[in-house]
């Protein structure tokens, strides 16, 4: 099964964070058919910047510890934004990044790894417990 990480499933498992699922744990541990995208990465930048997010080490330490999951960096395309377009605008799920994490799903046929419960919105497989 190949998966895409959501954001804080990625930030979970490099910190140690005890709120990742079991689940999500052996997923990510698995280091196979692993995609993260490149919206997260920007995410965190923006996030880290802002001071919205806290992180015990560097950034680019934080990008090494990614890189230790094997995950593949998907980039953003032309047909993401194409479909994110086209996603039906839900007053309770506005987050740019998430949508743009259920395009890239939806294109490259990826499950999503996520605790977050407004992916079951869309016509993608989440994976959690």
């Amino acid at each position: 099964m190949a998966v895409l990480l959501d954001t804080h499933v990625v930030l979970w498992y490099v910190t140690q964070n005890s709120s990742l699922s079991l689940k999500a744990r052996e997923i990510v541990e698995a280091k196979s058919d692993l995609f993260f995208s490149m919206a997260s990465v920007w995410e965190i930048a923006i996030k880290l910047n802002i001071g919205k997010l806290k992180i015990y080490c560097s950034f680019d330490d934080l990008l090494a510890r990614i890189a230790v999951t094997r995950s593949e960096i998907l980039p953003i395309n032309i047909e993401d934004t194409q479909t994110y377009i086209n996603l039906p605008l839900m007053p309770e799920h506005r987050d740019p990044f998430d949508r743009i994490l259920v395009a890239q799903a939806m294109n490259y046929g990826l499950d999503i790894v996520s605790g977050d419960e407004k992916f079951d919105a869309y016509p993608i497989q989440r994976v959690w417990a």
